[in-house]
């Protein structure tokens, strides 16, 4: 069963103290059955999830920023009383960061503005029917993604599946830390318990 969840991370303060939220929407995915006969209290790394297009060379291939998710995942691990084990573990885990192009199209059919009309002078108002903008083709947009898979140690059968869309092409430093934190915290809100 999938859920589709939108998470609200606090994303840190501002002037005035007050709290930036941003949605993070959340992909489930747990198999039950397994699920309900594998205790996860010990974990190793399965690896990473790479590919070879230029987006994705340029996101996952950062190995600071796989290193920054390997950490925020341990932590999280870590508060639901999962420790490493490199020997015998539980359950593995995979992960992954990537981009790709999406094409979509704009909802809207007007715009708001000043132009010349039909007749004499200014005019003002809404053209096109609609709030929006009144773009006659396609455009297209980065969407990222971070991806956590959990793995039987044993059988290494699929146990869960989490992903999250969050964009962390040309993310470095703080900026990036805080998106995969951000990113890695909204996804262990839906880890199975």
């Amino acid at each position: 069963m999938i859920k589709q969840v939108f998470a609200c991370v606090v994303a840190g303060s501002v002037v005035g103290g007050l709290g930036a939220c941003t949605s993070l929407r959340v992909t489930s995915d747990v198999n039950q059955p397994l699920a309900s006969t594998v205790k996860c209290q010990s974990f190793d790394w399965a690896g990473s999830f790479h590919g070879s297009s230029d987006s994705l060379r340029s996101t996952i291939a950062n190995p600071v920023n796989e290193a920054r998710l390997r950490a925020a995942i341990q932590s999280n691990l870590s508060t639901v009383g999962v420790r490493p084990a490199t020997e015998n573990p539980d359950c593995l885990v995979g992960y992954g960061i990537g981009a790709r192009n999406v094409v979509d199209a704009y909802p809207y059919g007007g715009y708001g503005g000043w132009g010349w009309g039909g007749g004499l002078g200014w005019r003002h108002g809404w053209y096109g029917g609609g709030l929006g903008w009144d773009y006659p083709y396609p455009y297209t947009y980065q969407e990222g993604v971070i991806g956590v898979d959990v793995y039987d140690g044993k059988s290494k059968q699929a146990l869960w599946h989490a992903s999250v869309n969050q964009n962390l092409v040309n993310a470095t430093g703080d900026k990036a830390d805080k998106k995969i934190k951000d990113a890695v915290a909204a996804i262990f809100a839906k880890y199975p318990r």
